[in-house]
Order: C-alpha cells, then structure tokens, then sequence
C-alpha cells in the first residue's frame, strides 16, 4: 500500500455536502433540460407521471450515487497527492472522462440514442463531477 493510500482520511461531512450538492445540481439541471431530456428517452412527462414509480425512491437513489460518487472522487483526490480543489476538479474530470464518457458511449451506440440526449446527459455528469471534486478536494479534514 502506498504512503498516499495509509494517509487517506475521510471527510464524511464534505462528501456529503458534495453528493448533496450534486444532486440539487441535477434537480436544476434537469428541470432546465427536460423537454429535451424526455424526448431522447423517447417519452413523455404523462408517462413519467403514470410509470408508477415511486419518485422518493428515484430520488433517494440518485442521491446516495452522488455521495458514493463524492466519496471515490474524495479517495482518488488522496490518493494521487496532495488534497486541493484543482486536484479534485482534476479528477472528477478524468473519472468522468475514464468511466462516465466511454459507459454511456458504448450504451448510447448500441441503443441508439440521439445526440442531444448524449449532450444532455454527458454534460450534467461533466459539471456534476467536476463540482463534487472541487467540494472534496478544497474541504481539507481537521
């Protein structure tokens, strides 16, 4: 094991903030795309409404993701050197460039998936991680 690994220390209260701040992201971010959001999955807000799918279950979902996803970008920030927001920014951009970018291209290829949607979904995940990393990188545990 690495010195930078032995040395992580976790800051729950900035992940945390970080996931939560990701997730009001997305609520806004979605909110501003969503016409466009729902015509690349193919459907409509009636059907969204009528799926019967619970919303807080959707919601408490997709906020502990972001905080899963805060505390990754938290370790790896460790991990690669010294703790700051630009290494955090840093490395929400690579995970999202490694993982984010190649996952959804090999679906989005194969499903068939349009454009804008690409854009759509590609960019809240672009900023999204990029704002998580730049929380955990700056909040420097005491």
């Amino acid at each position: 094991m690495t010195e930078n690994a032995k040395s992580i220390r976790m800051n729950y209260w900035a992940i945390l903030v970080a996931g939560v701040a990701n997730f009001v992201f997305e609520a806004i971010w979605y909110s501003v795309f969503m016409n466009g959001w729902l015509n690349g999955i193919g459907r409509t807000r009636e059907w969204l409404m009528a799926s019967g799918v619970n919303p807080n279950l959707q919601y408490l979902v997709a906020l502990v993701c972001a905080v899963a996803i805060a505390g990754s970008i938290s370790c790896l920030t460790q991990i690669t050197g010294p703790q700051t927001a630009l290494r955090g920014i840093r490395m929400g951009f690579m995970l999202w460039l490694g993982i984010v970018v190649t996952t959804f291209t090999t679906e989005y290829v194969f499903e068939v998936r349009p454009w804008s949607l690409v854009g759509i979904n590609y960019g809240f995940w672009l900023v999204g991680m990029i704002l998580m990393g730049a929380i955990v990188g700056a909040w420097k545990k005491k």
